[in-house]
């Protein structure tokens, strides 16, 4: 039986579905729905093999993508976890070897999060078939329309950041 994404995708296909901006809006939808799952697949892959949760994954992009060193604090406001649940998950990225603490000597009060060089590397090659696709999928499009597509995916995180997570 398909679901309602797969009936959705072929009444759009078909031209059967509801008007141009809904069903362009509901392809797009698909599509990044699509796109997390696959990308998903394969964190959860990572994570499964070096014993990591799937929020473990999402400290240590958090902490690889920072653009200054990431402190317990603001790894908590990024992922919305108690800081409970951030010393916990900061525990087992160290106890794998992934991240190290470091107290800043100025201060030592302050611990930043270092994505350990040999776990980096780690991550380099268990993810580079995902590498690999974006460069081929780019290889598809020429500057312009990167362009627009950054543009819109900036937006749409911006957007996104401002939804509220908490149910409703």
């Amino acid at each position: 039986m398909a679901t309602a994404n797969q009936r959705g995708q072929h009444a759009h296909e078909r031209g059967t579905g509801p008007g141009p901006e809904t069903s362009d809006l509901h392809v797009l939808a698909v599509q990044l729905r699509r796109m997390n799952g696959e990308i998903n697949r394969v964190v959860h892959g990572f994570a499964g093999v070096h014993t990591l949760h799937a929020t473990d994954i999402q400290a240590l992009a958090a902490i690889l993508d920072a653009p200054e060193p990431m402190t317990p604090g603001r790894l908590r406001r990024h992922l919305g976890l108690t800081s409970g649940a951030v010393t916990a998950c900061v525990d087992r990225l160290e106890r794998a070897g992934h991240v190290r603490r470091v107290r800043e000597s100025a201060d030592r009060r302050v611990v930043h999060l270092h994505y350990v060089p040999e776990a980096r590397e780690a991550a380099r090659r268990f993810f580079r078939p995902l590498a690999d696709a974006a460069v081929a999928a780019r290889a598809q499009f020429d500057d312009g329309e990167l362009a627009v597509v950054a543009r819109f995916l900036a937006a749409l995180n911006e957007e996104l950041s401002h939804v509220a997570s908490d149910d409703r």
